[in-house]
Parts: structure tokens; sequence; C-alpha cells
């Protein structure tokens, strides 16, 4: 029996996706089709060589297994509300990963490398430039990734699928996104131009909603705490 409250979920999803599209966010379902079933020489990859595929605003990261196999984390909230696993292997929906995302759930999953890049271009190893004298043995690594293999926590800054392949890598989870993310936070903080736009937001919000504590406080509180931080 279907979970109610993830229908309604996933229907509201569907809806902001396909207004997306149309709006120019997103591809054609033509164009995914041409991505999905796009063609990967994988005699060019070796077990425990650390897949990329740079998408518009992130990058994705796998482990390849061989045979055409990739390990990589993905946000799902699938295996949450049923254990059938030919469902669950399925690839991956926005729907599923939205979710996932808002739920902090994740998969280490195994799917082909067309899958797992879905038309991307493929950058291997292009970090162990990064990790000189730290690269582990493709055989540990392989080990390493099947292990990990099923359900985990996901967190966007903590535990995504970049820190999953350097520590099958490198042995030490890390991620640069996450790192250039959070500089990018700071020097908003610390650009006192911040606290103006804050604002001058809060005053449109009580202009238009209303005096009120929902309104008022944020207004106060929000720019102050910024000031204060920078």
């Amino acid at each position: 029996m279907k979970n109610p409250m993830y229908e309604i979920v996933s229907l509201l999803l569907e809806k902001f996706l396909l207004i997306a599209r149309l709006l120019g966010m997103g591809s054609s379902s033509e164009e995914d089709d041409k991505k999905k079933y796009a063609y990967y020489d994988t005699t060019y990859f070796k077990p425990g060589d650390l897949l990329e595929v740079p998408r518009t605003l992130f990058i994705h990261f796998g482990i390849y297994l061989g045979d055409n196999r990739v390990a990589h984390l993905m946000p799902d909230i699938l295996p949450a509300l049923t254990h059938d696993q030919k469902q669950i292997q399925k690839v991956v929906t926005n729907k599923r990963l939205i979710l996932g995302v808002i739920a902090k759930m994740a998969r280490i999953r195994v799917d082909t490398v067309e899958d797992f890049a879905y038309g991307g271009c493929i950058l291997v190893n292009h970090m162990d430039k990064l990790f000189k004298n730290h690269v582990l043995s493709n055989e540990e690594v392989v080990s390493r990734a099947e292990k990990l293999v099923g359900a985990t926590d996901y967190s966007l800054l903590w535990n995504n699928c970049e820190h999953f392949v350097t520590f099958c890598r490198y042995g030490s989870g890390v991620s640069f996104q996450t790192d250039k993310f959070c500089e990018t936070v700071k020097m908003i903080i610390r650009d006192q131009r911040s606290v103006l736009a804050t604002a001058l937001l809060g005053l449109v919000s009580i202009f238009c909603l209303g005096l009120a504590p929902s309104t008022t406080l944020p207004t106060i509180i929000i720019p102050f705490m910024l000031w204060m931080a920078g």
C-alpha cells in the first residue's frame, strides 16, 4: 500500500518539475532519454577508478567496480517506503532524490556506467593530483566501496557522494564542494551589504504582511546576527 503523504509530496514535486521544464530550467524528456542511453567505452576504466560527472550546479562521484558497474551514493526516499528491491534498483528520479535530501536518507547503490553518468562527460581519477602518495590500491578501493553498498544517512554538507568516493580511494572522506560552499557562505556573512539587504527584505515583509512577531522578530534578529558574525 502506497504512503498517501509520499503520494501528495510526489505530486507537488512533479508539478514543480513540469513547470521548471516548461520555463527552460530542465531538459525535455526526449533529451533526457538521449542522455540516459549515451554510450560509454568502459575499456578505459579500471576497477577502483574514481569517476566524476560534472553537472550544472554540482559534480557527481562514483567508484568503478568493473564489468560496467559503478558504486555511488544517491539521496533516495524510496527505501524508507518500500522493500521492493526491483523498485528501489530503478534509476533514481528527481522526486526520489529531492525527498531523500529533505529526509536525509541515501543509498550507496550499484548502477551501470550509463545510468550513473546519465549522458554527462566522465572524468577519471581527476582528484588524484590533490592526494599525491595517498591513493589506495585498486583492490582496496573496490573492497571499501562494495562493503559500504546499502542504505546510509545523507547530509548535503557532511556525508555526500564526494565523501564516499574520497574515503574509498584516499582513505579519508572529504568534500571540496562542501568546503567551497561554506567559504561562499562565510563571504556572504562577512559582507556587511548582506545585513542591509536582509533588513530591507524584512521591512518589505512587514509592509506586505503587517506588523507581527513572525515578521518583526526575524527583521531584527537576522540582520543583528549577520552584523555580529561579520
